[in-house]
């Protein structure tokens, strides 16, 4: 039942601040700040919550409060417009739909801070339920017109997990999944050990721990290096019981082999709460594939995405007005 039928959501943000102030040639001019492209009173009150002034876009403005998903122009033209701006939050984790953008402006004394973080909770439950229904056919039961003469079913208990990230939603899966006692691998781009993880790899090793692998979980920012990490040939190196689950971004699989893999029993299952293109086209194979459930992007509904955003912009606006220390600032080199 959502939030706003008076069920509380729980969920907390499990991310911490910077650990160091930024230095005076870096940090924002404190000032202003606008909520845009609409403002909603909860987030007015986030702002004011954090010590902060909500005005309408003027050449007052130094910081924006930005609650589109998308229009990465319409921000550009802001930005353009407003060259004293030095302070942007966006609402989500990925920053994908704003790469361009974010491109465009490295160098300028602009800091761009994201959500990325703050949804871990709810992702990781999400990724936790799909990895439980497909491990136990639930996609297939449900389905089913008659009761089935044979037993289907895996337990998660003791599996081969791998994880592919390593930011708050990977790390609160690790979480998550400590009671059911799984050997994780961790794929990321440093080697830098995970707590939790039995082992860490760097993400040039992919293909060597696949095999070993009894369900794949994708955890990862969407970027040039991640576009298509999961093709034919990767599904190929996969136990045929292995089932995957995405809860990041649709780009980091190839669909069509995806589809293929399913169809021809390469690999068991997907749970896909995202997909390449999104939305999926009316009609396209995943929607019939038994082994695949798609729950349309829904991990984190604004029932449990407006309080821990609330609570993101009030952190950053405490740090906006005082040393810096940003909770999700973008490494725009890198894009998440």
């Amino acid at each position: 039942m959502p939030a706003e039928l008076g069920v509380a959501v729980q969920h907390r943000d499990t991310t911490v601040r910077s650990a160091a102030a930024q230095p005076d040639d870096v940090r924002p001019t404190p000032g202003p700040i606008a909520i845009l492209p609409d403002p909603e009173g909860r987030f007015v009150d986030a702002v004011e919550a954090g010590g902060g002034t909500v005005e309408p876009l003027s050449e007052r403005t130094r910081g924006v409060v930005w609650l589109s998903s998308s229009q990465p122009e319409v921000l550009r033209e802001t930005l353009d417009g407003h060259p004293d701006i030095e302070w942007v939050q966006l609402p989500w984790a990925g920053v994908d739909a704003f790469a361009g953008l974010l491109a465009d402006y490295r160098g300028r004394r602009l800091t761009f801070t994201s959500a990325k973080g703050a949804y871990s909770q709810p992702v990781a439950e999400h990724a936790l339920a799909l990895t439980l229904a497909l491990l136990r056919q639930l996609p297939r039961k449900s389905r089913s017109t008659a009761w089935a003469e044979h037993e289907a079913g895996l337990s998660l208990f003791g599996m081969n997990v791998l994880v592919v990230g390593a930011g708050g939603i990977a790390l609160e899966i690790i979480r998550l999944l400590a009671p059911f006692d799984p050997a994780i691998t961790v794929v990321r781009r440093s080697a830098e050990p995970v707590p939790g993880a039995e082992r860490t790899v760097t993400s040039d090793r992919l293909d060597e721990v696949l095999p070993d692998a009894d369900v794949v979980i994708l955890a990862a920012a969407s970027t040039r290096e991640t576009a298509r990490m999961l093709g034919a040939d990767q599904f190929a190196a996969m136990k045929s019981t292995a089932v995957l689950v995405n809860i990041a971004r649709g780009a980091l699989v190839d669909t069509d082999a995806l589809a293929a893999a399913l169809a021809d029993g390469t690999i068991d299952g997907a749970g896909l709460d995202v997909t390449y293109p999104e939305p999926l086209p009316d009609g396209h194979p995943l929607w019939h594939e038994p082994g695949c459930i798609i729950t349309s992007h829904s991990a984190d509904t604004k029932a449990m995405t407006r309080p821990l955003l609330a609570a993101r912009i009030t952190a950053n606006v405490e740090a906006f007005l005082g040393d810096g220390r940003f909770v999700g600032i973008v490494d725009v080199e890198r894009g998440y």
